[in-house]
């Protein structure tokens, strides 16, 4: 009987809705080939993880993932293990407002730059996004999300996620990290999406893009997340071959639909990953 309804309910919803419109339970990224490869984006109650190797931009994607996606109405919060807040905002400030990071800090700017960087403030100002640093410990932090109420949390990164308690090696405090995000995300019904270190990364091998394995973290990353995003960057490996910018976006895993990949184009000198579908949002 209550699968019954439970069908009935969810067809109904399915009939309520217009075509291309989404459920309640997913949270798009803003990245619109990424988003048509996740069947719309991100669904809630699934741990989503973001690899790459070092300097591929990985906290800078993620930052404008959490940008685009605030600015599409969703609630986020942004956690970092590495950043306080004025240097989260000085790097949102660049990505919005297509401004040099260093001119920002130097206040070095042209008077064109200096009106892009106050519409770029007054953009970021009126988004439902937050951005913190992560607590000292694993309850300060997931208290610090739910001070905001949420439906995206974002965390930088995996590594620095505070320990549950003390275990015997890294590769078991990271699983157990993976394992309590995943548990988090079930439980407050949101996204979780935490940036990884590739742990058993090797650049030197023939094809030197990211895959599951990768993650080590006794395989915790490869069967608990829900979704698996691969940063790629040519450049990084073969200089006269790679295109200057090209990225890729690999979906390496995505346990509700296909796997494969979305291009992108990184512009290092101002923090900013830009769809290449989607170049002039």
């Amino acid at each position: 009987m209550k699968n019954r309804d439970s069908l009935t309910k969810l067809v109904t919803a399915v009939d309520h809705r217009g075509p291309g419109q989404h459920g309640p339970d997913t949270v798009p990224s803003g990245f619109l080939s990424l988003d048509r490869a996740l069947g719309g984006g991100f669904r809630k109650r699934d741990l989503v993880v973001l690899g790459g190797d070092v300097g591929s931009g990985k906290s800078a994607f993620a930052l404008s993932l959490a940008l685009r996606s605030a600015a599409g109405g969703s609630r986020v919060v942004l956690l970092s293990g590495e950043m306080n807040d004025n240097r989260l905002l000085e790097r949102a400030l660049a990505i919005q407002a297509r401004a040099r990071i260093d001119d920002i800090r130097a206040a070095q700017l042209r008077e064109a730059e200096r009106a892009a960087l106050g519409a770029a403030a007054l953009r970021i100002q009126d988004l439902p996004l937050v951005l913190r640093p992560l607590g000292q410990d694993f309850e300060s932090t997931v208290a610090t999300a739910w001070e905001h109420g949420l439906d995206l949390l974002v965390i930088d990164y995996l590594q620095l996620v505070p320990p549950l308690g003390a275990r015997a090696t890294h590769d078991e405090d990271t699983a157990a990290s993976v394992r309590a995000l995943k548990a988090l995300a079930l439980e407050r019904q949101i996204v979780c999406l935490t940036i990884s270190q590739l742990l058993r990364f090797d650049g030197s091998r023939p094809d030197p893009r990211p895959t599951l394995d990768d993650f080590g973290a006794l395989g915790a990353v490869k069967h608990h997340a829900d979704v698996v995003l691969n940063l790629y960057r040519e450049e990084m490996y073969r200089p006269e071959g790679g295109v200057e910018g090209a990225a890729e976006l690999i979906v390496a895993k995505n346990r509700n639909g296909p796997t494969g990949f979305v291009d992108l184009y990184f512009y290092q000198h101002w923090l900013r990953f830009e769809d290449m579908l989607d170049a002039d949002r």
